[in-house]
């Protein structure tokens, strides 16, 4: 009854929205296409559900506010919302707007990478480097051994791959979907829980930043080979470490002219907001032209940022409108891109719940191991497993170009979906069971900011 009642009304609703409807037609001579007035309900709709849940999740499950929202995308998706309310969810995101919400997602899950970076203490990482290094390719080398083990099992069951994929691309892929870690719902995770400026926040960010840089390069590998041509490669990896050694020598003395500004003014000026935005564009576009990513440009950027005041003020004016109104467009935009219906049998589930058993074993148990074995505490290496096992939706984003690519099929990105959720959520608990509550007894940690976004 509720379903065809809230269907009812939203076709009464989609006659006035439709393109020939009159608000559209009003708004033709101000809007570019037909259906960009639907951006604006939109945007309220995904803030208000990303707050909803995400503030439920917070209430009731304990789980930090960037678990909820990737909860809400999923739920705003087809695999719920729209298995529920069909023509309400075709209605309310036509094909059409994806493009708009596509822009909108990368720019703010890349500013907010930005924001994160601003925070890394380069020089706990130098305290750490040998940690760092273990946990990294601990969190790279594992997957891979477990993608040996099971991609022929893969491969022997019709669908999930493409036909006519090799095995080694198959492995590669996926070795670099288990290795991925979820970097921007770490880098919250870390900030919200008040461990941005600690030792093992700052390890797990670089160790996962590391291995995710490592999993993007694979895949350009397995594009190059499987028909992008082996210029896919070398731009990617070597255009990322030039960048990277490029920041490393010249970035805090070209950069650091703004944080001067900042300092003789007492604030930051439009005119150094603007250039630091500028900046922030500019370096997000190169690591996406070569084929990496923004938010590794946006990271990269932030983390060789003038500190102290500068920061403060970057955080005060940007901050707020990154993760309350762009950072949802991600969460939104990669969750209409999900379909959970698609495991819909006993053997496929059980082959779902055998690559999230893998997925758990190769980082959670290798990262634990590297790190223990570096000489962190067993109370450290644990909450380090726990944080880097999460994948979130770096690893949707990985595993729809290998959809919209044609390296995997429709039912294998649907379990890959599903092993992403379940680590995501299971990291905030399971961090806090092995690492959070001690550390709070011992004053170490002071659970979450004070703003947690």
């Amino acid at each position: 009854m509720l379903t065809d009642l809230l269907n009812d009304a939203w076709r009464a609703l989609s006659d006035i929205m439709a393109p020939h409807g009159p608000a559209i037609q009003a708004a033709k001579s101000f809007a570019p296409s037909d259906y960009s007035i639907h951006f604006f309900l939109q945007i309220a709709i995904i803030i208000l559900a990303c707050r909803v849940v995400g503030w439920l999740g917070q209430k009731f499950l304990g789980q930090p506010q960037v678990v909820g929202e990737m909860i809400a995308g999923v739920i705003l998706g087809p695999s719920l919302f729209g298995l529920l309310f069909p023509e309400f969810q075709t209605a309310l995101f036509p094909k059409e707007t994806k493009s708009v919400l596509y822009v909108g997602a990368q720019f703010g899950v890349g500013l907010y990478m930005f924001l994160v970076g601003t925070t890394l203490k380069l020089d706990h990482f130098q305290s750490k480097a040998k940690s760092a290094v273990g946990v990294s390719a601990a969190g790279i080398g594992a997957p891979f051994v477990f993608a040996i083990l099971i991609t022929p099992l893969l491969l022997s069951v019709p669908g999930l791959f493409t036909p006519g994929i090799s095995q080694f691309n198959a492995t590669l892929f996926m070795g670099a979907c288990i290795a991925l870690t979820a970097f921007p719902m770490l880098a919250r995770i870390i900030n919200e829980r008040g461990l941005a400026n600690t030792s093992l926040g700052t390890l797990s960010l670089t160790a996962g930043a590391f291995d995710d840089a490592v999993s993007w390069c694979v895949l350009a590998v397995v594009l190059a080979t499987f028909g992008g041509g082996p210029g896919v490669a070398v731009l990617a990896i070597g255009g990322g470490v030039l960048y990277a050694v490029f920041m490393l020598i010249f970035g805090k003395r070209l950069l650091a002219p703004l944080g001067r500004a900042v300092e003789k003014a007492g604030e930051m000026s439009h005119t150094v907001l603007a250039i630091t935005l500028m900046l922030y564009a500019m370096s997000a576009f190169l690591m996406d032209a070569i084929g990496i990513h923004a938010v590794f440009g946006g990271f990269l950027l932030g983390a060789f940022m003038p500190r102290g005041l500068f920061v403060e003020e970057l955080k005060r004016k940007v901050e707020p409108m990154a993760v309350v109104f762009l950072l949802p467009m991600f969460f939104t935009y990669s969750g209409l891109n999900t379909r959970l219906d698609m495991v819909n049998s006993l053997e496929l589930l059980a082959i779902a719940l055998g690559i999230l058993l893998v997925s758990i074993l190769a980082k959670f148990g290798a990262c634990w191991a590297a790190a223990r074995l570096a000489g962190e505490d067993n109370r450290t290496a644990l909450g380090i497993g726990a944080l880097m096992n999460s994948r979130g939706l770096m690893e949707l984003i990985i595993i729809n170009i290998g959809l919209q690519k044609g390296i995997i099929g429709p039912t294998l990105f649907a379990m890959m979906v599903l092993m992403a959720i379940v680590t995501t959520v299971m990291a905030g608990p399971l961090f806090e069971l092995v690492y959070g509550r001690k550390a709070r007894a011992s004053g170490e940690l002071g659970g979450l900011s004070a703003n947690p976004a």
